[in-house]
């Protein structure tokens, strides 16, 4: 018989504490996030500021007697407290240096022990203060100049345009049309139904049933939409967009209407011989036709749902040094942090701040050199990754992409001394400038192909290989997969036909029969 009962068991599991979930995710962040991030943290945290001179005012080891002071000072209760948090602090930071309780998909146990910013003195900053200075210019009704005032102005960000939506541009321009009220709210409906390229993705049927229109209306609604810029949109398949836009060139009827609208098939196959023969037409009247269809755009819509332009700044910079090449991070506009020193007076019980606000400082201090660790910790493993990839990419950054070489994330993770989880986080969306331009990290990571030259050859430059070989070939007989699959086992790359058809679809080079010009 099955009863409730309580049972105690002792259990040993491994767990992220706050400080090494931050760890991971500072270091997955790329420069701009980084920035984002620490500025931030120095609005939510007080004691952080940013180091205009590169100077600390206080370093975490002027600090931790200051702590210890405010633990010995404490009541019994919030002794043990304050004992158990820091012996926890001690513990995290020990981890961190020698990995003794890191789970080992996160974090390397070789990392490298974190070198706290020395400390400076800096002078007390009442007396950097003019007062009489300050209250002569307070008190002087005189005229005072317009360059003596500091005027805010805008920001910059304020004049930047937006991007515009294809839905915001269609209705920009419905919204000029003289239509009726129904046939104007069913075209709001098909602009609602458009697809990122601009095809209309439901059925006349289901808007019919959404807004309980009438088919006249719908397609009153639909021929005021296609009329609209740009041409071809709110097509249902790819032949009505084709045609769409042969009208709005005033084709309607002409050979390449004719050729979109019956003979797509043809068209594909590249049969122009009997495309001629079929429509009675000479042959320059079918390649003028044809160039046309080429120019057509068979996703309108796409320029207006795209991604737009994305901000990149390199976060590593490759610079030669002779034969050599020398690795430095990008710091530049990154700020610099340093602790506060005003704030550790609250921590001293004569001070007359009370224990709240004594708790308060406590951990934001913690929390800002734990930070300052975490972003110190994230440079040096990038650093250490980088250093891998200039001794095995160094032909690569001498001479050019050609010789890339392969290279794996966990065959670097052994070299560094970390998991592959860790190297996967350092080059997740960073960026490396080098002579040759700006690559992606991840893009030096490849693995080798099969065969007895192979091993040297990343899959990278086979998929270049492979479409050099066909943008070399003759049109009138192109290569197909398998002679190219035959082409790669002479020189010693062992490949199947299906992983060439791979390759090539991933390329978007079309097939044998879709690649042959018939004369």
């Amino acid at each position: 018989m099955l009863s409730p009962r309580l049972q105690m068991k002792v259990a040993q599991k491994q767990i992220l504490t706050p400080g090494l979930v931050q760890m991971v995710t500072i270091l997955q962040l790329n420069r701009l996030e980084l920035k984002e991030m620490i500025n931030q943290e120095m609005v939510d945290n007080p004691v952080l500021e940013e180091s205009l001179d590169g100077s600390q005012e206080i370093s975490p080891e002027e600090l931790q007697p200051l702590l210890e002071a405010e633990r010995n000072n404490a009541e019994p209760a919030d002794r043990e407290m304050l004992e158990a948090a820091n012996i926890q602090l001690e513990s995290e930071a020990q981890q961190v240096v020698d990995g003794s309780a890191i789970p080992s998909h996160e974090i390397s146990a070789d990392s490298p022990e974190i070198t706290e910013p020395s400390e400076t003195t800096t002078a007390d900053p009442f007396d950097e203060i003019d007062f009489g200075s300050f209250f002569d210019d307070y008190l002087d009704p005189g005229y005072k100049s317009p360059a003596s005032e500091s005027v805010e102005k805008p920001s910059f960000e304020t004049f930047l345009s937006q991007p515009q939506t294809l839905p915001d541009y269609l209705r920009s321009q419905l919204s000029l049309c003289v239509l009726d009220e129904e046939i104007r709210d069913a075209a709001e409906t098909i602009i609602g139904n458009l697809d990122e390229d601009g095809y209309l993705i439901a059925s006349m049927e289901e808007m019919a049933e959404q807004g309980e229109y009438t088919r006249e209306v719908l397609d009153a609604a639909l021929k005021a939409v296609q009329g609209l810029d740009p041409a071809g949109i709110a097509a249902r398949d790819l032949r009505e967009c084709l045609l769409l836009q042969i009208e709005s060139k005033n084709g309607r009827g002409g050979v390449a209407w004719k050729i979109v609208s019956d003979h797509m098939r043809m068209l594909e196959m590249r049969q122009f011989k009997e495309l001629t023969k079929l429509l009675g037409r000479p042959q320059e009247h079918i390649d003028i036709a044809v160039s046309m269809i080429r120019h057509l755009d068979p996703r309108p819509g796409m320029r207006f749902s795209g991604p737009g332009e994305r901000a990149i700044e390199p976060d590593v910079y490759f610079i030669r040094d002779g034969e050599d090449f020398i690795i430095q991070m990008n710091d530049d506009e990154l700020p610099q942090l340093r602790l506060n020193a005003d704030y550790r007076k609250m921590l001293d019980r004569d001070n007359g701040a009370t224990k709240d606000v004594r708790d308060y400082v406590r951990d934001r201090y913690t929390s800002a050199i734990q930070l300052i660790k975490s972003i110190e910790q994230r440079k040096q493993t990038i650093l250490r990754v980088c250093e891998a990839i200039r001794r095995r990419q160094g032909d690569f950054l001498s001479q050019g992409i050609d010789l890339l070489r392969p290279m794996m994330i966990k065959d670097v993770a052994e070299e560094v001394g970390v998991h592959p989880s860790t190297v996967s986080r350092a080059v997740a969306n960073k960026y490396a400038h080098t002579p040759h331009g700006v690559y992606e990290l991840r893009y030096f990571f490849s693995e080798a192909v099969q065969g007895p030259s192979g091993g040297e050859t990343p899959l990278l430059l086979l998929k270049r290989r492979v479409k050099k070989m066909i943008e070399d070939e003759d049109k009138r007989r192109p290569l197909t997969d398998d002679h190219i699959t035959a082409k790669l086992l002479e020189e010693g790359i062992e490949v199947t036909r299906r992983t060439v058809a791979k390759y090539r679809e991933d390329l978007k080079i079309p097939s044998t029969h879709q690649r042959r010009t018939r004369d």
